[in-house]
């Protein structure tokens, strides 16, 4: 599980990179640029996620050692 975090964390790195080279800084409110903020958004969501989980996993396993 461990490893698949980490593969899902890097992916939403890797769409966060793709979704930097949508934005057009000239008009950044407009057209695809909309969609590549809410792509950016989405994707920092998900990495809080899997942390949030990762996190929980590792209470959990320190929890149970006791």
């Amino acid at each position: 599980m461990k490893i698949f975090t980490y593969i899902l964390i890097f992916l939403a790195l890797a769409l966060i990179v793709f979704n930097i080279t949508i934005l057009d800084f000239d008009h950044l409110f407009e057209g695809d640029s909309v969609v590549g903020l809410i792509g950016i958004a989405a994707s920092f969501c998900a990495i809080f996620i899997l942390l949030i989980f990762r996190m929980s996993k590792m209470i959990e396993e320190k929890t149970k050692d006791r």
